[in-house]
């Protein structure tokens, strides 16, 4: 699997594949696995359908590294809308925006800006994610971060397992009593960056879930996050969260639209706090090879399609 996870990520890069996967009507039907729609009311109505479960939300525009301020600011606005349409419909939904959406590329200050435009546009409790990107991104997303929430509680940042870099940087954190999602990573790494083997990630991700549980206990860190479909994963850290006394309302596991929706249902059940990340937007393509490649599995959902 660890080939196909390659190949699947290099071809998250290419343009022409990107063209060609638009063209065909069996990958729009197996990218609606993963995603309810491209339009924004398709996720609202999404949201609400997952708050009927008792499953909160985060919505996401697909979209990175716009190349004008123009563009970045459209997409800050979007978010403007989204937040606005959130409180409308009374939904518990939050939001996670892309860095490189909000045009860090073009000007790192003025994206700050933009996000904390959206802080402060949230409404109380709601939190605004800022998600992590390739490795070439991460130090300069960390900064954005602790600029932001230098003004706003209401910031969170998430953190990738698979890098070698991540326990020093929630090191560095700490300090912040930050709002932490933790992933395991869904890009093409080297590995003098990254863990390249499975179990290492796993119990890379372990330890520093184990670190925040703590952290959190002896109020050092905000409520943490846990973003996996590893229900192996996910036990081991409920069961960590009982050794430390930390109560499961304490924490929230999050999960893709789509992917282990009856597990979404039963931890909810359960009492473990559930959020649904609902991706939306025509810019689908990079995202959706890296889902693939995070679980090499549902391919054969696309395979089946071919069938149908």
């Amino acid at each position: 699997m660890g080939l196909v996870r390659t190949l699947l990520l290099r071809a998250s890069n290419s343009a022409w594949l990107e063209r060609q996967a638009k063209q065909r009507a069996f990958v729009q039907r197996a990218v609606r696995k993963f995603m309810p729609g491209e339009d924004l009311e398709a996720a609202l109505d999404a949201a609400q359908a997952a708050a009927g479960d008792r499953i909160g939300s985060i919505l996401t525009q697909l979209g990175e590294n716009v190349t004008s301020a123009a563009e970045a600011d459209a997409v800050r606005d979007h978010y403007l809308e989204v937040l606005a349409a959130i409180r409308a419909r009374r939904l518990p939904a939050q939001i996670s925006v892309k860095p490189t959406h909000l045009g860090i590329d073009i000007d790192a200050a003025a994206c700050a800006g933009r996000i904390r435009v959206l802080a402060a546009a949230a409404s109380p409790g709601h939190t605004v994610w800022i998600d992590m990107e390739g490795s070439a991104y991460t130090a300069a997303t960390l900064r954005l971060f602790r600029e932001v929430r230098g003004a706003h509680e209401n910031v969170g940042v998430c953190l990738q397992a698979y890098l070698r870099r991540t326990n020093d940087d929630l090191t560095m954190l700490l300090p912040l009593v930050p709002a932490i999602r933790v992933v395991k990573g869904a890009y093409n790494e080297p590995p003098t960056l990254a863990y390249p083997g499975k179990r290492d990630v796993d119990e890379e991700y372990f330890r520093l879930a184990s670190r925040l549980l703590a952290m959190y206990q002896k109020g050092k860190a905000a409520r943490p996050v846990f973003g996996t479909h590893d229900m192996a994963l996910v036990e081991r850290i409920r069961a960590r969260a009982h050794e430390l006394e930390v109560p499961e309302r304490a924490f929230e596991v999050h999960m893709l639209y789509g992917i282990g929706t009856n597990d979404q249902r039963r931890l909810a059940a359960e009492g473990v706090p559930v959020r649904v990340l609902i991706s939306y937007g025509s810019a689908w393509f990079p995202w959706y090879m890296r889902r693939l490649a995070e679980r090499p599995a549902n391919i054969w959902f696309v395979v089946k399609s071919l069938t149908r």
